[in-house]
């Protein structure tokens, strides 16, 4: 089969059936992508009458690209494909090739490919994607963690790892632009997806189908030029150069091609290192920290006038309060449940405002501050809240304070 980027005037029937599904699914899938929820009709009509689902299926951004619906959507994209293929096949038998198309479906997936690697690579480069482990974290025992949630502590942990990661993903993005080093960043970028894919397998993230997807328009890209890398890789013999199709010979029209892929790359490349360097120091590792940051361990609490013992079995006694973020803490209870609230400081009136949907008080809560003690005084929903804390010393926890060591005299596993 002459699956590949040169010209070659006769396809075979095999050749065309290929393309037109190949074009189909994955012009199809990258559209849905930008048009999830207007497909809402075509997605219910699909899973209520020919996949018998009968929860209520309504797009709504989960964070969760491996949800019911999107499932259900990716059968929707099956069944457009088969039946344009279908009805292309039966109204276009005596066409003898595809070169122009094919040729315009493989910029097709290089700008989407290039666009979905530089956007995750400069969330790691920036480390927005994977933040380094919350107080509250470092706080949680391992036995608790999801798989997803440990596997976004290891990422997060290793600012270096994942600029390392990043500048793969970025690197294989860039060399997905030009056409004469497509081969080499579709071999990069499958070698960083295949990481990616099994990760997400293995540790439950719910990326799979869409990781998946970006693999397999790499692997296309590859199989495009599979006849040279064999030769050069199996064969050990040397491999002329590719002569690229370009349907287009206007001398005007390849200046302005280029000039326009050389503006977009720098705009792309600005705007993201804008957004990284930005949204890094505004809620990623760099931001400024809060007023009452660190972990506070309660030495006492009274609800209502009377002492609440320290026992695990009590799930109403706080273990914990730890301030983090700007505006949100959180409580850490004596049976190791979390609980996240709304917060906001007064320090000029020593008030405190902590509410959720179920507290909607503000200014509940007066407090007092000597070095690492803190006292909180208020009510939370119907219980008034008497509450004394000290400060945890987060340089005596192990994990963010080890360190790198080039000299180990023995494994330092703990």
């Amino acid at each position: 089969m002459n699956f590949a980027r040169a010209y070659h005037p006769h396809w075979n029937t095999s050749e065309k059936l290929l393309v037109r599904f190949l074009l189909l699914y994955f012009t199809t899938y990258i559209l849905l992508q930008f048009l999830s929820q207007p497909a809402e009709p075509l997605v219910r009509l699909a899973g209520h009458l020919i996949l018998g689902v009968e929860k209520e299926l309504q797009f709504f951004a989960t964070g969760s690209g491996d949800s019911t619906y999107a499932y259900v959507l990716l059968f929707v994209n099956f069944l457009i494909t088969l039946l344009g293929t279908i009805i292309w096949t039966l109204a276009d038998r005596k066409r003898a090739s595809y070169n122009a198309l094919f040729y315009w479906f493989l910029v097709i997936l290089r700008i989407f490919l290039a666009m979905m690697l530089l956007s995750y690579g400069f969330a790691k480069v920036y480390k927005t994607q994977f933040p380094e482990p919350s107080l509250i974290r470092l706080l949680q025992p391992l036995g608790s963690f999801s798989p997803m949630g440990l596997a976004w502590t290891y990422m997060g942990f290793s600012e270096a790892y994942n600029l390392y990661t990043g500048l793969l993903e970025v690197i294989g993005g860039l060399l997905l632009i030009w056409r004469r080093t497509t081969t080499l960043g579709a071999l990069l970028v499958a070698g960083v997806m295949s990481h990616v894919v099994v990760m997400n397998f293995t540790y439950d993230i719910p990326v799979k189908l869409f990781s998946m997807h970006l693999l397999a328009i790499a692997i296309i890209l590859i199989a495009t030029d599979r006849k040279r890398l064999y030769n050069l890789f199996f064969r050990n013999k040397a491999t002329s150069s590719i002569i690229e199709y370009d349907p287009i010979k206007n001398k005007r029209y390849q200046k302005i091609k280029t000039g326009l892929k050389l503006a977009s790359v720098i705009l792309f490349i600005g705007v993201s290192v804008w957004q990284g360097y930005t949204n890094e120091r505004s809620f990623g590792d760099k931001r400024a920290k809060p007023p009452l940051y660190g972990i506070w361990e309660v030495q006492q609490m009274k609800v209502n006038d009377s002492l609440v013992a320290p026992l695990i079995t009590n799930d109403a006694r706080w273990r914990y309060f730890v301030i983090d973020y700007k505006n949100r803490c959180s409580i850490l209870y004596m049976n190791n449940e979390v609980k996240w609230l709304n917060l906001e400081i007064d320090t000029s009136q020593s008030k405190l405002s902590i509410y959720n949907y179920d507290y909607e008080q503000h200014d509940n809560f007066s407090f007092t501050r000597d070095d690492d003690r803190l006292n909180i005084k208020g009510k939370l929903g119907r219980d008034s809240l008497d509450i004394q804390m000290k400060a945890k010393d987060l340089n005596e926890m192990l994990l963010p304070n080890r360190g790198f060591h080039w000299i180990n005299e023995y494994p330092f596993n703990r």
